[in-house]
């Protein structure tokens, strides 16, 4: 308990510091050091992380697209002149970083085809294009929320972190029926639906506090906002419940017990952001749904 205690606090430490650094390149670069060890996980998960050409090119694909957005969400939003001429900038070279690296595993496959098979490739594939897309949403969050962006990232992470807790507790407390028991034996339909309705209010209460007490530029937020925002964070419980049990089937049909231990007592990075890769994405579309982040960018 007391390594996982400390684990958590460094955890938190780092964490704020790089919020607190949001508006400088810190913020990408941390992003891309999180995709680089999640990815890195994921591989050796499949038995390829020695595979050195397959490694590097993933991990070149994961780590770019943050500093990438950065780059063009972050300057050329700045500059709209430049903006609107180069928009399709940054997509012509993430495909183009995106298609070098897939050339080069598939490749590398060819050359060991002997020894390695199509599943762990195609694994890789999928996890070099979702991983990164999914966790560089949250610079695409912090380039466009102005001044409210760290409320925003912290509630996109509580999206899928809130929802955790309030499953477990309702779980200990009233769970009977489980929910996939092959899959994760602790959890219960009980908690599930205690984890949704935990959320719900926890997004309710965060924003009414922050619009009410804490900012300076208060969000619109009527009646029916207040509505929607009670909807995104059970939506997002929903989908980082579906993240969680994801990972957790891999992890079960690979015999893993965790993806790493760079946090001893927690396992790894994709044991904590497992249920975040489903979630920021979700939570970014529902912004923009409600309006908290325009659409004519």
């Amino acid at each position: 308990m007391l390594t996982r205690i400390i684990s958590a606090v460094i955890g938190i430490a780092i964490a704020i510091t790089v919020l607190f650094l949001h508006k400088t390149i810190v913020f990408p670069i941390a992003v891309a050091a999180v995709i680089g060890i999640m990815l890195f996980e994921l591989i050796r998960a499949v038995k390829l992380e020695k595979c050195i050409p397959i490694l590097v090119s993933a991990e070149i694909c994961g780590i770019s697209l943050p500093l990438i957005y950065h780059q063009w969400y972050g300057t050329l939003l700045n500059e709209k002149d430049w903006y609107n001429g180069f928009i399709d900038a940054h997509n012509i070279i993430t495909f183009c970083i995106t298609l070098l690296c897939a050339f080069v595993i598939f490749v590398t496959w060819l050359n060991k085809h002997k020894e390695i098979k199509y599943s762990q490739i195609f694994f890789v594939l999928a996890c070099m294009i979702f991983v990164p897309q999914a966790m560089s949403t949250i610079v695409l969050i912090e380039e466009q929320t102005d001044k409210s962006s760290v409320f925003f990232i912290v509630m996109g992470l509580c999206g899928a972190w809130i929802a955790d807790s309030g499953a477990y507790f309702t779980g200990v407390a009233l769970g009977k029926h489980k929910l996939c028991p092959e899959i994760s034996p602790k959890k219960t339909v009980e908690g599930f639906v205690g984890g949704i309705v935990f959320t719900a209010v926890f997004f309710v209460t965060a924003f009414f506090v922050y619009n009410r007490f804490i900012t300076k530029n208060p969000l619109e937020l009527s009646a029916m906002r207040y509505i929607l925002v009670a909807v995104v964070g059970a939506v997002c419980a929903v989908i980082g419940t579906v993240g969680d049990l994801s990972a957790s089937m891999v992890k079960r049909q690979i015999g893993f017990k965790d993806y790493g231990k760079i946090m001893p007592g927690h396992g790894g990075l994709m044991d904590r952001f497992d249920s975040v890769l489903f979630v920021l994405p979700t939570f970014y579309v529902l912004l923009k749904l409600i309006g908290f982040i325009d659409f004519s960018w």
